[in-house]
């Protein structure tokens, strides 16, 4: 009994120990094109604008760790490492390209579930500086999925996680 409990304070302080609840400050530097270059301070702030809403910044490597509820995505935290790879989404959003004129965003998504991931998705871009919808495609069982746009993206929102 006493072991049992010890094990279950062990675990749980282990599991609040390693969440994440802000990014730390940091300086987001983007190409734009053979000349320019956007520079812009992110705050420390919350990596979740809502509950199971987040918002990621080029360079930011996340692993995001859920609950699931009668095939429903009940609740969502950061974690620094995984813990349970049967139930946590990794996230890998940044800007690649062999020169200057040839850069990318991409977002890599890892679905851990047994059932097809979707969300939905808005990025802010230094032109538009407005949240657009960008489509996004699901992701199958056990796979990861790559988004590419051929233009840079400040930060973006994404929400609605649903397994079909």
């Amino acid at each position: 009994m006493i072991k049992t409990l010890i094990t279950s304070l062990f675990i749980t302080t282990l599991s609040f120990s390693q969440t994440q609840t802000e990014r730390e400050a940091f300086k987001l530097s983007l190409i734009v094109d053979a000349k320019s270059v956007y520079e812009m301070d992110v705050p420390k702030s919350p990596y979740f604008v809502d509950p199971k809403v987040i918002q990621v910044f080029p360079g930011e490597k996340l692993n995001i760790e859920t609950e699931i509820r009668n095939d429903t995505v009940y609740s969502m935290k950061v974690v620094k490492e995984i813990a349970f790879p049967e139930r946590t989404i990794t996230l890998d959003f940044s800007q690649q390209g062999d020169t200057r004129e040839t850069q990318q965003m991409i977002l890599t998504v890892t679905n851990p579930f047994d059932k097809k991931l979707n969300y939905n998705a808005l990025m802010f871009t230094q032109r538009g500086q407005r949240w657009t919808p960008t489509s996004i495609i699901p992701i199958m069982p056990k796979l990861l999925n790559y988004e590419m746009w051929p233009h840079p993206i400040v930060s973006l929102i994404l929400d609605k996680w649903r397994l079909e």
